[in-house]
């Protein structure tokens, strides 16, 4: 089994060069057993709150992309124990990757991650302010399944056989309360609760605090023992809370992969704020492979800049915004059509 974690420069020689550039980090290309891969991300914080990994082996490979919020640590933890998870239950059920397992492997961190605050909160209650959203693509033989919790996207560019242009598809789903239909889906699981979401600056939030409604961690609006002091006052709800707010099950899809399919671009919010799905597609595919991640990240971080100057009166929340998210991890492997589709054995992806 081989194993990519993006920001480790000890990751083997085919895995290309980390390159740090202000805040920037990338890795232009990197060479696999069957193709090659291109990395990036801005730092927004004072601490690197994400993570992002590759698996390979028998199973197929796994990508794992973890935009963390509050801190680092609950990106961490996952990055440590869901694909862990997710190799046990394969191995102890013995049967190939399938939608229950990978479910299976999503339970079973959020629960390791939950003990772990349990654990911690005399001397860390702020672990149970942290959590991170979660995307995953798993690859075996002609299929992929996408797992997502939060507002990272994964996009799928395919070429379209009648006119050799590339089209952007969307393989997964957001969970962010800005979108109408998923804060339909949180009002109807909390009848009784008129405050569930709130508009709070012109951004819809759960409770007047977060944005996405899926995640691991945020345990603190989970689970009523970890929502009072020593957390913060701002995470601290008014009135009792009798059900879980936040979910962590992932919503899971599935797509058998075609000839057509060339490469697939994951990457959390922080880039999908700035360029659409099509965009994203055009620069990955009319480039050369090395470097289409840093491209997307510059692409996403010069529109930032457009904005700001178009509308000055904006400048502060843009400005604020800029700094809580992270452009990347934006991953993409450049096109590996001159591969069989379903030999992919690391890490992002283009085939």
């Amino acid at each position: 089994m081989n194993r990519f974690t993006c920001w480790n420069p000890s990751v083997g020689p085919d895995a290309g060069t980390l390159c740090k550039d202000g805040l920037l980090w990338y890795r232009d290309i990197g060479k696999h057993a069957f193709g090659d891969f291109s990395m990036a991300v801005v730092q927004a914080n004072q601490v690197l709150e994400d993570q992002c990994q590759i698996e390979t082996g028998r199973f197929g490979t796994f990508v794992g992309i973890y935009d963390g919020h509050g801190g680092p640590d609950a990106a961490r933890y996952v990055c440590d124990y869901l694909f862990r998870n997710f190799q046990a239950i394969n191995a102890q059920s013995q049967e190939l990757s399938t939608e229950e397992t990978i479910q299976m492997a999503f339970l079973q961190t959020e629960e390791g991650f939950t003990a772990l605050v349990s654990q911690m909160w005399r001397n860390l209650p702020d672990l149970a302010t942290t959590g991170t959203c979660c995307l995953v693509g798993m690859i075996f033989q002609e299929n992929l399944f996408v797992a997502s919790l939060g507002d990272s996207r994964l996009v799928l560019g395919t070429r379209d056989g009648n006119n050799g242009r590339v089209n952007a598809i969307q393989l997964s789903t957001e969970h962010n309360a800005n979108i109408e239909a998923i804060r339909q889906e949180l009002a109807d699981l909390h009848p009784h609760d008129p405050d569930i979401v709130v508009d709070k600056n012109g951004a819809w939030r759960v409770k007047g605090i977060i944005q996405v409604t899926r995640s691991i961690g945020d345990v603190y609006l989970k689970d009523a023992q970890f929502n009072r002091a020593p957390i913060k006052q701002k995470f601290r709800l008014p009135e009792p809370m009798n059900m879980p707010i936040l979910s962590a099950n992932p919503t899971i899809l599935s797509h058998h992969l075609q000839p057509n399919d060339s490469f697939l671009i994951f990457a959390s919010d922080g880039l999908w704020e700035y360029l659409s799905n099509e965009r994203a597609v055009d620069i990955v595919h009319s480039n050369p492979h090395a470097g289409s991640a840093k491209r997307l990240v510059k692409a996403a971080l010069h529109e930032a800049a457009r904005r700001r100057e178009a509308q000055p009166h904006q400048r502060q929340n843009l400005n604020r915004k800029n700094m809580l998210v992270l452009y990347g991890c934006s991953c993409c492997c450049p096109d590996t059509r001159r591969y069989p589709i379903g030999t992919l054995q690391e890490y992002t992806i283009n085939y």
